[in-house]
């Protein structure tokens, strides 16, 4: 893939690959991530498992879900928490364009 087509990302797409990559920034945000590897995921399962405080998780939650890594759903009182499978394509399509353009990038001198 050339440079040119890199350049090509439309500026809302880099814009999202930015706060993705912000949500990943996180030690605590990447542990909820984990959890959600296996499916969907409450606060309620997220203390138990990290011994996070319901505050701190409302907290790292508000960021995934800004950045559009996760989404959620309603279920009476309860809202569970799932994997945007989308953003997640999002980032590999871009790094896998990253990774193919650096390895056929020619020297400046060669």
């Amino acid at each position: 893939m050339s440079s040119k087509v890199l350049k090509e990302i439309s500026k809302v797409k880099k814009e999202n690959i930015s706060k993705l990559m912000v949500s990943f920034s996180d030690p605590f945000r990447l542990e909820i991530i984990d959890l959600m590897m296996d499916g969907e995921v409450c606060v309620c399962d997220i203390m138990k498992l990290t011994n996070l405080s319901q505050s701190r998780i409302s907290y790292h939650i508000k960021i995934l879900k800004e950045a559009g890594l996760i989404s959620d759903r309603q279920e009476g009182r309860w809202v569970y928490y799932s994997l945007n499978k989308e953003s997640l394509f999002l980032i590999k399509e871009w790094i896998t364009s990253l990774t193919e353009y650096s390895s056929n990038r020619k020297r400046c001198c060669e």
